[in-house]
């Protein structure tokens, strides 16, 4: 039973989330430069089991795929090709930004923590990476 990896992809960042190996729980894993991701999962996957990876799909709110979206999927081609065993997969991403913010919020962050992007995309990863566990339920 391998694990599932979310990726909250941005072309300064990249936050990264992971599910233990039952599926159940969404964690915050980190946030990279994009230059690193591919490096960085091989080496994951050398080390750990992961049965998939789901990439947010940043939608506008007519239901079209976002500018954002000529970034995403070149990178999804380098990664598919440097993981080609592991099904990717796409899960609407939308609002997972404003979420996230809310949700340092409410868990007490303090304002200057809250500034940091990094904490914010690992979140965000996160979030993609729940609402995709709860769509395949």
């Amino acid at each position: 039973m391998g694990r599932i990896i979310a990726l909250d992809f941005g072309t300064k960042r990249v936050g990264i989330a992971v599910t233990d190996p039952l599926k159940i729980i969404a964690n915050a894993l980190t946030t990279i430069h994009p230059n690193e991701v591919n490096a960085y999962l091989i080496n994951y996957c050398l080390k750990e089991a992961v049965e998939k990876i789901v990439v947010g799909l940043p939608m506008q709110m007519n239901g079209q795929a976002s500018e954002s979206e000529i970034h995403i999927k070149p990178f999804i081609k380098k990664l598919e090709a440097a993981l080609p065993a592991i099904p990717i997969v796409r899960y609407d991403e939308r609002f997972t930004t404003k979420m996230a913010l809310q949700s340092m919020i409410e868990g007490g962050y303090k304002k200057k923590d809250r500034q940091d992007k990094k904490r914010l995309d690992s979140i965000s990863a996160t979030l993609i990476l729940q609402g995709y566990l709860l769509s395949v339920q």
